[in-house]
C-alpha cells in the first residue's frame, strides 16, 4: 500500500510575521519594489500558501533617497483622477519626489502586489517613510540588506 503525500497548507493566524527595516539609500526603484512585493506575499517561505496571507511586515527607510535610472525622473508620470470632470491630474517622478517622496516607493510595489483583497490586505504590512526615522521600534524590526 503506497502512502499519499499531503501538501502543506498554511492558516491564517498560522504563520508568525516578522518586522523587517529595508533601507532604500541608493537603491534602484524596481530592483527594491520586486523584492519587498515577495516578501509582503511570502513567497520567501517555504509555508507559502496562495490564499492566505503568510508575508511579514517591511518598513522602508530612506525613501527619499532612491534610484532610477535612465531619465525616469522627467520623464515617468504618475497619473490619477479626481472623479470630477476634466479631473485627470499627474505628476512627473522628479515632483512627486519634491511633494510625496514616500508615494513612489509604495506605488511601486503596490502595483507588484496582487489586485484583490489579499493584495490589498498584504499593503497594510508595508510602512514608507521618507526619511530615516520610523516609529516602529516597538516591534523591534530587523535590518534587511537587499
Amino acid at each position: 500500500m503506497e502512502r499519499q503525500m499531503n501538501t502543506y497548507m498554511a492558516k491564517s493566524g498560522e504563520v508568525a510575521a516578522k518586522w523587517l527595516v529595508v533601507d532604500a539609500e541608493d537603491k534602484i526603484l524596481g530592483r527594491l519594489a520586486t523584492k519587498v512585493a515577495m516578501i509582503l506575499m511570502g513567497k520567501h517561505r517555504p509555508e507559502y500558501t496562495p490564499h492566505v496571507d503568510t508575508g511579514d511586515f517591511v518598513v522602508i527607510i530612506n525613501a527619499e533617497k532612491i534610484r532610477m535610472t535612465g531619465k525616469k525622473w522627467t520623464s515617468k508620470q504618475y497619473d490619477w483622477y479626481t472623479g470630477y470632470p476634466g479631473g485627470h491630474k499627474s505628476y512627473s517622478a522628479e515632483e512627486m519626489r519634491e511633494k510625496h517622496p514616500h508615494k513612489i516607493v509604495f506605488e511601486a510595489v503596490r502595483r507588484m502586489l496582487p489586485k484583490t483583497r489579499l493584495g490589498k490586505q498584504m499593503l497594510t504590512k508595508l510602512k514608507v517613510y521618507a526619511g530615516p526615522e520610523h516609529p516602529h521600534q516597538a516591534q523591534q524590526p530587523e535590518k534587511l540588506e537587499l
